[in-house]
């Protein structure tokens, strides 16, 4: 059964905060954060507590948010959800209006991922996960085959956390804050050590390297690429694995439900996993000396060829351009970076396309002695930061907003009983 249209307000009715807060579907606190983006206007009550708020404005907005929670805001048909958190313009992106490149030139990962949850820099935060938490997720994540993929790990390492946590089900900005401070470095501490050991404090860059990569003692200047990558990667819109996120956290999911979501949205080839295809094309390159066969192989199969292009950004994927600036640092990387360049001007001659984020994840886990599969691990935690973020939003919003209608096709009813 479709909502109904409430019907219209006596316009010279001044409404309660729990009043707009019915009317517009969402919690008391969130009827506050539209007056503070300047939505809604309200006026003290007279002599007490509390506020009061215009009819006619409450009910606009409201209309509003049920355009743009259908698609129906002028979007040719697809789903447009306003957020505070990631624009996308002229081939840059930034972060709360700040641009997410230099973020990343200057902040760590916890720091950019504070940034993008609270609004807030705080310099040389670092995440701690809590023992029980750990304990639970890697019995979990051990218990799994050999051959599991690094999702398969982080799915069950974020519902054995979830189980560890009899608070899961609150969700206040500040609980759902700790649940993301928490999560991200229990889903780095129930990984498997790459080597022969496993590193559990410090910056959360160097904890994941240990899980990564087979070299024990990196330089400075890979772990410093590696932590760019997941402050690069923290959020980028509505990516299809974050609308998963939404969709869950509209119903009200939990964190780690929302969580698990857009896990099991990101292990698809076309997002989380095409840095591995990348990868694997690099290393193709790397072994034959030349990018032109292995590209031919491509085209002949009829597959795209990774790391290159991007439907958001016309030019250069800026994500790209600054993590090849950092890995031209690091002088192990020069034959990737090579290849990698070989790659695109190879591809040039029939289809001008740019290196993406893909490629250049490629080159750091080619270089740094890390499996394919690593970069696929790089963007899932990374982007867990912006997964917590949208859930907040969404928590912020009307429940169950994200409900598009079907547009039906099939046999027209009432059809006969089937024989």
């Amino acid at each position: 059964m479709r909502d109904q249209e409430p019907a219209p307000l006596d316009a010279e009715r001044r409404l309660s905060t729990k009043e707009a807060a019915e009317l517009l579907g969402v919690k008391p606190e969130t009827v506050y954060a539209y007056v503070s983006r300047g939505q809604l206007s309200s006026r003290r009550v007279s002599g007490g507590r509390g506020s009061t708020f215009d009819a006619r404005e409450v009910e606009a907005l409201a209309r509003r948010n049920r355009r743009e929670s259908t698609g129906g805001s002028g979007s040719g048909g697809e789903l447009s959800v306003r957020t505070r958190i990631t624009l996308i313009e002229s081939d840059r992106y930034f972060f709360r209006g700040v641009d997410a490149v230099d973020l990343a030139a200057r902040h760590t990962y916890e720091e950019v991922a504070e940034w993008l949850w609270t609004g807030r820099m705080l310099p040389g935060i670092m995440f701690t996960a809590p023992a029980a938490s750990v304990a639970v997720a890697r019995r979990a994540v051990d218990a799994l085959p050999e051959h599991a993929a690094p999702t398969d790990l982080l799915r069950v390492a974020t519902i054995a956390a979830a189980t560890a946590d009899p608070l899961r089900f609150d969700l206040s900005e500040e609980a759902v804050l700790g649940t993301a401070r928490t999560l991200i470095p229990t889903l780095v501490a129930a990984l498997p050590p790459a080597g022969h050991h496993r590193r559990d404090e410090g910056p959360m860059a160097h904890r994941l390297w240990t899980r990564l990569s087979v070299r024990k003692d990196p330089d400075e200047a890979s772990l410093r690429a590696l932590d760019a990558a997941l402050a690069l990667l923290v959020d980028h819109d509505l990516a299809a694995s974050t609308l998963a996120v939404r969709v869950a956290a509209s119903a009200r999911a939990h964190p780690y439900a929302a969580v698990s979501a857009g896990l099991g949205v990101i292990e698809g080839p076309l997002h989380g996993a095409a840095s591995g295809h990348a990868h694997r094309l690099l290393q193709d390159v790397l072994d034959q000396g030349d990018a032109g066969p292995v590209i031919a192989d491509e085209l002949r199969a009829g597959r795209r060829v990774p790391g290159l292009g991007h439907r958001l950004y016309p030019g250069e994927d800026p994500r790209a351009r600054a993590l090849f600036a950092l890995l031209e640092q690091i002088p192990r990387a020069e034959p990737a970076l090579l290849a990698a360049r070989d790659i695109v001007e190879t591809t040039a001659r029939h289809a001008p396309l740019h290196a993406n984020v893909d490629l250049a994840l490629a080159v750091l886990t080619a270089s740094c002695g890390m499996a394919p599969t690593a970069g696929e691990t790089i963007f899932a935690v990374a982007r867990t930061a912006g997964w917590i973020a949208h859930a907040l939003e969404e928590y912020g919003e009307r429940p169950l907003r994200m409900r598009p209608s079907g547009l039906y096709a099939g046999p027209k009813p009432p059809q006969p009983l089937p024989e």
